[in-house]
């Protein structure tokens, strides 16, 4: 009886988890598509590091804070597909393209792009401000934005690692996605530079050359540490299915 009891709890723990999860998704991509609607009515005014026309016309598309927004809307949306024709069980006889997808994307770049963004840009913005974000843009920069792209994020994130369980990928596949995005960007922001003069954030016009290796290698070993902080949340949260996954595919081995 205590058995059946268990395994009750157990289904309707696992029932009400899913239906949070899937609501979840709904509401990140109703926030993040306001948030990106927000960004796209933006009037940025030539003030601060907005001076040339090539920086000025390229939009957010500059920012990582804005790639993120892109990314994380992508992520749920992949997620409310899932719910939708894929499957969440923990262990899937057979996994639906949609959902190996949603686990890459949450584990690679998803969970450590958003925590990034949030610790990077409060830390600097608490040392000082006008090495990321000037006061100057406070004037068309609205508050509301401001926590959609920079504080949010990491709440959605902690909140999906919470309600989903994600089969993470091999680390060399992670890290391989991990890598080519941080490359990409890194020569996007020098691209940028070449084009307009002019860095994409104030932090980089005050460092030298050294400085700003040092600078760089720095946020990427960060970037890649989320990545394994990721993995460990998901796998202390989600303890008994990462168990049994293991199992699973020791018997399999047999």
């Amino acid at each position: 009886m205590q058995a059946v009891a268990k395994g009750v709890s157990r289904f309707t723990r696992s029932t009400q988890m899913a239906s949070a999860a899937r609501l979840l998704h709904v509401v990140a991509v109703l926030h993040y598509l306001v948030g990106i609607h927000g960004a796209a009515q933006l009037k940025i005014a030539r003030v601060g590091p907005f001076l040339s026309d090539v920086f000025y016309n390229m939009g957010n598309c500059k920012f990582v804070t804005y790639w993120n927004l892109v990314l994380q809307t992508v992520y749920f949306t992949i997620c409310v597909i899932n719910d939708l024709i894929g499957t969440n069980d923990s262990h899937p006889k057979k996994t639906p393209f949609i959902r190996s997808l949603r686990d890459f994307i949450q584990a690679s770049l998803a969970f450590p792009l958003s925590t990034f963004v949030c610790l990077t840009f409060w830390s600097l913005y608490a040392i000082d401000r006008e090495l990321v974000f000037p006061k100057a843009a406070d004037t068309f920069f609205p508050w509301w934005l401001n926590h959609v792209m920079h504080s949010n994020i990491l709440v959605f994130s902690l909140l999906e690692t919470v309600a989903t369980y994600h089969k993470y990928p091999s680390r060399s596949k992670c890290l391989l996605g991990l890598a080519v995005f941080t490359i990409v960007y890194l020569i996007w922001v020098h691209i940028i530079y070449y084009l307009s003069g002019e860095w994409v954030y104030p932090v980089l016009s005050v460092l030298n050359v050294a400085q700003r290796i040092v600078f760089f290698l720095i946020l990427m070993l960060l970037f890649f540490g989320l990545y394994f902080l990721g993995e460990v949340l998901n796998n202390k949260v989600w303890e008994s299915e990462v168990a049994e996954g293991q199992k699973t595919r020791k018997m399999k081995k047999k």
